[in-house]
């Protein structure tokens, strides 16, 4: 069973994503910013990280970086309601990148997408 890490501020978007994504069969563990999250990152092992872009403490494009140094092939998935970060640069880096909805069908689509290329490397 995958273990994913949703990093998201908002609780309702933590609490939603956990629920659904149970619902497909993977472990769930989250976190509400970034702090320590390269820590939590070592210590759970996650195989997938969706994380949130537009947090009130950290900027996710900056932990997407911090991520990427440090566990390179671990698939990240960007989080965010605002399609905009599309143009930074910085939004390369991540493995997907999903605009926010209640309907979690895309992102449930790109976390098997993502875990499914990761295994067969």
């Amino acid at each position: 069973m995958a273990k994913i890490l949703v990093v998201d501020d908002e609780e309702h978007i933590r609490l939603l994503y956990s629920e659904e994504l149970r619902e497909e069969g993977y472990d769930v563990i989250t976190a509400e910013g970034g702090y320590r999250l390269l820590e939590r990152i070592d210590r759970e092992r996650p195989d997938l990280v969706v994380l949130d872009i537009k947090m009130v403490d950290y900027d996710g494009l900056d932990l997407l970086q911090d991520i990427r140094n440090k566990f390179y092939d671990l698939p990240v998935i960007l989080s965010t309601a605002y399609d905009t970060f599309k143009e930074d640069m910085k939004s390369i880096a991540a493995d997907f990148y999903v605009v926010k909805s209640f309907d979690l069908s895309e992102l449930k689509r790109k976390i098997k997408m993502a875990l499914e290329a990761r295994t067969s490397e």
